[in-house]
């Protein structure tokens, strides 16, 4: 069984967790010309994603993305009925797989037009597989709504988790909760804003799960931890509560340590083996319940005496 006394060394867990939750929030002010840390994707903005798997043998012929951006900043698309032709200028293009897949996001296509789209790159993009080709659309008026679900999700879940623990504890409990959930939440946030910023990642309807699952991990273990420490307030009568809470997490730090072994496991192989669409999400789910363990273990029951006090 390990012994590490948490509150013993709580300044220093704390400078850490204060470190990972400044540098999430330095992210916020160094993009002002985006609006949000995060980079919103195709789920939130509305749009159209053509994806295009090219025929390579052992490599793909270089392409250069400013050169695929500029030919679509200069096509001129047919205007649907009634309708004014979208600009391609502010189209975005990512090169995946070295060069083997390109993804085009575009404003809103009809079929016609991104026909027209796939027939200017042609040339530019050489052979493609054949079945390779994917067109996602989501309109302009539906992207909107799905960030509102996933944020009217996220503050239904955190209120939800607040009364239930207000209840089965006190306020005190719940207040440690809610703590640790935001901790955990915006330090995952944190790591996909500077992903956004510095590899282009975006985020999506599947990463608003990812927050949803990581929200109840992460309560889940903290739960645990107050179970435990409730147990040692009734056993261990004499000691001072920071002791209490400390016997508390040596006597689940393994279960702990184990469970989120566990958990990482079948997500690691998402990672490696799931193919692209679920690699993200899987990113997200691993570092948030890493995230998670950290705070049910050094996080909660370091503040609860501090809090208890006062």
């Amino acid at each position: 069984m390990l012994a590490f006394r948490v509150n013993r060394q709580r300044r220093l867990l704390w400078l850490l967790s204060l470190l990972a939750l400044l540098l999430s929030l330095a992210i916020s002010w160094s993009r002002p010309a985006i609006g949000a840390p995060l980079r919103p994707g195709l789920d939130f903005t509305g749009g159209t994603q053509i994806q295009i798997e090219r025929r390579c043998e052992s490599s793909c012929p270089a392409l250069s993305v400013a050169a695929l951006e500029g030919s679509l900043a200069s096509l001129k698309l047919p205007a649907d009925p009634g309708q004014l032709a979208p600009s391609l200028a502010g189209g975005a293009v990512q090169l995946l797989d070295g060069g083997r897949s390109v993804v085009l996001r575009l404003p809103s296509l009809s079929p016609d037009q991104a026909q027209v789209v796939l027939a200017s790159l042609e040339r530019q993009l050489g052979d493609t597989v054949p079945g390779g080709l994917s067109v996602e659309t989501i309109g302009p008026s539906l992207g909107p709504q799905l960030l509102r679900a996933s944020l009217i999700s996220l503050l239904v879940s955190f209120v939800g988790i607040s009364i239930y623990i207000s209840f089965r504890y006190d306020r005190i409990y719940a207040l440690l909760a809610l703590l640790c959930l935001a901790h955990d939440v915006l330090i995952t946030c944190g790591l996909f804003a500077w992903l956004g910023l510095l590899a282009g990642v975006e985020v999506n309807s599947l990463f608003a799960v990812a927050l949803l699952t990581i929200a109840g991990y992460s309560v889940n273990d903290t739960v645990v931890i107050f179970d435990r420490i409730r147990e040692k307030r009734s056993q261990l009568k004499d000691l001072p509560l920071a002791d209490q809470a400390d016997e508390a997490v040596i006597s689940t730090l393994t279960r702990s340590i184990y469970t989120s072994l566990t958990t990482l496991l079948p997500l690691l192989a998402l990672i490696f083996f799931g193919g692209s669409t679920l690699f993200w999400f899987s990113v997200a789910l691993s570092f948030g319940i890493m995230v998670g363990a950290w705070s049910s273990i050094a996080v909660a029951p370091t503040l609860l005496p501090v809090l208890s006090r006062r």
